[in-house]
């Protein structure tokens, strides 16, 4: 205004703003979020471990008005961004070369396998395999099977063929967990 000696009115006019705009003092942003801190802040403080949408949704029900974006904005500001749980990565193993058992029941392997007959029931199975000769020792069906199932079947082998010295399975099930036979 002072280098082209324009009134404020007419500069004003000019620039497309009102008066009062051009005496308003602008707030400091940390004096604007003054409010959506604090409001943050008390609810951090019940709940500690609420992510942002949480303590958002939490806001709007209490009556603020404030848009996702601006509290996501102080949010951000005041560092409670928690980072996302992630599954945990399994370490590299070097690869270990199945080597079966040179001599009858030296080791049995267990494993479980599903499937659906043409009706849709399902069925599942309990295969235990001696590693040596690959020969079936058992092979259990049903529609369910318990662990009580399981611990017999273990029991009958080991009467019939004598106790491994091995057992090898994948960790996906657990269900046989419960045997005497591992303790």
């Amino acid at each position: 205004m002072t280098e082209h000696s324009l009134s404020i009115l007419r500069a004003c006019r000019a620039a497309g703003l009102l008066r009062a705009a051009y005496y308003k003092v602008p707030l400091q942003p940390m004096e604007r979020d003054a409010e959506v801190t604090d409001a943050l802040n008390g609810v951090v403080e019940r709940n500690g471990r609420w992510g942002f949408w949480k303590c958002f949704d939490r806001l709007r029900l209490d009556g603020r008005p404030w848009n996702h974006k601006r509290v996501w904005r102080v949010y951000c500001e005041l560092g409670l961004n928690i980072r996302r749980r992630m599954n945990r990565r399994i370490p590299n193993r070097e690869p270990v070369p199945l080597a079966a058992g040179s001599y009858v029941n030296q080791g049995w392997a267990l494993d479980f396998m599903n499937d659906v007959l043409y009706d849709g029931r399902r069925f599942r199975t309990f295969n235990v395999i001696d590693e040596a000769d690959r020969e079936a020792l058992t092979i259990q069906v049903g529609q369910s099977l318990p662990a009580s199932m399981l611990i017999r079947t273990m029991d009958r082998l080991v009467d019939w063929y004598g106790p491994p010295l091995s057992i090898r399975m994948d960790n996906r099930d657990r269900t046989v967990c419960g045997l005497r036979l591992l303790c």
